[in-house]
């Protein structure tokens, strides 16, 4: 092998003298956390705080000149802010596991890899491990862009006080794994239900006569679908080495906008920023008009709406809450008026969360 040219050993040299530079510059950002969360902890306030999660990234954006991608300095910095989080306290992260599902993947992605991670079976689990202090946040799936709503994630609002206070977006790409070498030779697929919804004109095109199992998880249908024969399971690439399963058929999925949205679940609220998002759990009276008499308090006040979810009540038969999404924090002065009407004309009216929306 020839010696580098002088002039490659000269930019080595440089980005060797850079790199030294900003170790200690991080170095000296990670005190600033340390004093930071000195200061929390004797004020009681939440280690995490969105808002100012928002504002760092919205910076970056801001100073970026170029070359790197945004993208680029957003995931180097969600991994300082990451570091800058375990030094001001250790935190604990409630997600449906285990590992290399979705939703680990989208917790990982909100909070670095600095902090420590909790698998859940289910999750009702993930909202127990936060209501009881036992974890600092829960990461849980709400919606799907193919597919809809997670109906589990919802229906455990109803009963709970914790609030949201982010979200994450991730894009879902969906491969066909086994230990099998062909499609032929496949007769039972495990995943989620959600994921085959997700999948469905491609598993009528290509395996329409194997037998489709619900798993717990993604993750769970790998391991499974590792230990048997003539098995399959849809899930993530990362799923696929840690098991010993080949990708017999990558990116399956219908859609190629395939894309789920996340919250993050609290003991707190999250304080506004220039660009946020409130959800509400609404239950309206039995009479003509109701639902009417509920939205247009919104349209009077110009609040765009970006989801309306129904869902039983589970108290009393054909009882229904509604579950909204709205462009505006809780505290600005025309959702506070919307929602004083909406109080008026509904049985029942639950804040869920105000939190900053995903700039994916």
């Amino acid at each position: 092998m020839k010696p580098a040219p002088l002039n490659l050993k000269r930019l080595r040299g440089a980005i060797d003298r850079l790199d030294q530079r900003m170790v200690e510059l991080l170095n000296d950002r990670a005190k600033i956390s340390q004093s930071i969360g000195r200061l929390k902890d004797a004020a009681q306030a939440p280690v995490y705080a969105p808002d100012r999660e928002r504002e760092v990234l919205d910076n970056v954006r801001r100073l970026n000149a170029g070359p790197l991608p945004g993208t680029s300095l957003e995931a180097i910095y969600s991994e300082i802010m990451s570091g800058a989080l375990n030094l001001e306290r250790p935190l604990a992260i409630a997600y449906l596991g285990p590992e290399q599902t979705f939703t680990h993947q989208a917790s990982v992605k909100k909070f670095g890899s600095s902090v420590r991670y909790i698998p859940c079976n289910a999750i009702s689990d993930i909202f127990s491990e936060v209501e009881s202090g036992r974890c600092d946040y829960g990461v849980a799936p709400v919606e799907n862009s193919t597919e809809g709503a997670i109906h589990h994630t919802l229906d455990n609002f109803i009963d709970s006080d914790l609030k949201i206070c982010s979200e994450v977006l991730l894009k879902i790409n969906l491969n066909l794994l086994s230990r099998e070498t062909g499609l032929t030779r496949i007769r039972r697929i495990y995943s989620k239900a959600e994921v085959f919804g997700q999948c469905r004109q491609w598993i009528e095109a290509h395996l329409a006569e194997a037998e489709l199992i619900p798993a717990s998880s993604t993750a769970h249908g790998a391991k499974i679908a590792a230990s048997e024969k003539n098995s399959a399971c849809i899930a993530s690439i990362l799923a696929a080495k840690p098991n010993r399963l080949k990708v017999i058929a990558p990116s399956i999925q219908d859609s190629r906008s395939n894309v789920t949205r996340f919250l993050v679940l609290s003991r707190q609220s999250a304080r506004p920023t220039r660009s946020d998002k409130t959800s509400i759990m609404v239950s309206i009276q039995h009479r003509p008009g109701a639902l009417l008499s509920i939205l247009e308090p919104f349209h009077k006040n110009r609040i765009n709406l970006t989801k309306i979810e129904s869902r039983p009540s589970r108290l009393r038969q054909w009882d229904y809450f509604f579950f909204i999404d709205l462009e505006a924090h809780a505290e600005d002065a025309s959702v506070r008026e919307a929602l004083k009407a909406v109080k008026k004309q509904s049985a029942f009216l639950k804040i869920l969360g105000s939190y900053p929306r995903s700039a994916d």
